[in-house]
């Protein structure tokens, strides 16, 4: 059981790097939209390698047995690590001074945000990424399955949506730390959770009120 959850743990740390990578690329391009494109490398190389990413896994928590739960937490401990693996080494290459900036400006304007509103745009994120997740689990063609990944992160970024785990590297990158981005990505965290089921739970509603 040990060894199992040890195994998880590191694939989730390394889906936590590949949104690492991905937010390095969003931070080093000045195109938006070219940016949010390759920001979707990230989950594009999760899903194909099976790594762990908790905006990926907790829209099928009520597909499964309690013991998924665990998982999920596991993967928002190895996802944090991971983005902050990535944070903290870049503090130490020439690509740092370039994203530094820009990503203390996106956690400034997060962190002056109402809660409310971060919950929310929060919900709305869980529900585009339970869409290229399962999109990629279900598409009945390459184009289909690739297509859900790349749209759905493109727009929870031109939206301005906010991913928990994204914003976990931009605060490592950042090193802006203190208690209100820890609440605040609790906020996150509940609210991607929030619109990550969301969609799952009215497709079984739906399928319960055609019985």
């Amino acid at each position: 059981m040990k060894k199992e959850i040890l195994g998880f743990l590191i694939k989730s740390i390394l889906a936590g790097i590949m949104i690492g990578l991905g937010g390095t690329i969003f931070l080093s391009l000045d195109n938006k939209i070219i940016g949010a494109l390759l920001f979707a490398i990230g989950l594009f190389m999760i899903v194909v390698r099976g790594f762990n990413l908790y905006t990926g896994k907790v829209g099928y928590i009520f597909d499964n047995k309690p013991k998924y739960l665990i998982e999920v937490i596991t993967t928002i401990i190895g996802n944090f690590i991971g983005t902050f693996l990535v944070g903290f080494a870049l503090k130490f290459t020439r690509v740092y001074s370039l994203i530094n900036s820009k990503a203390y400006n996106l956690c400034e304007i997060k962190l002056n945000d109402e809660w409310l509103s971060i919950l929310i745009l929060s919900c709305f994120c869980g529900m585009l990424m339970y869409l290229a997740v399962d999109g990629y689990k279900t598409g009945k063609d390459t184009f289909a399955k690739y297509a859900s990944v790349f749209l759905g992160v493109m727009v929870f970024i031109l939206c301005g949506f906010e991913h928990s785990i994204a914003n976990m590297y931009y605060f490592a990158v950042a090193n802006y730390y203190n208690a209100k981005v820890f609440a605040y990505l609790g906020i996150m965290i509940l609210g991607n959770g929030i619109g990550g089921v969301f969609i799952p739970l009215m497709i079984k509603l739906k399928e319960f009120l055609e019985k």
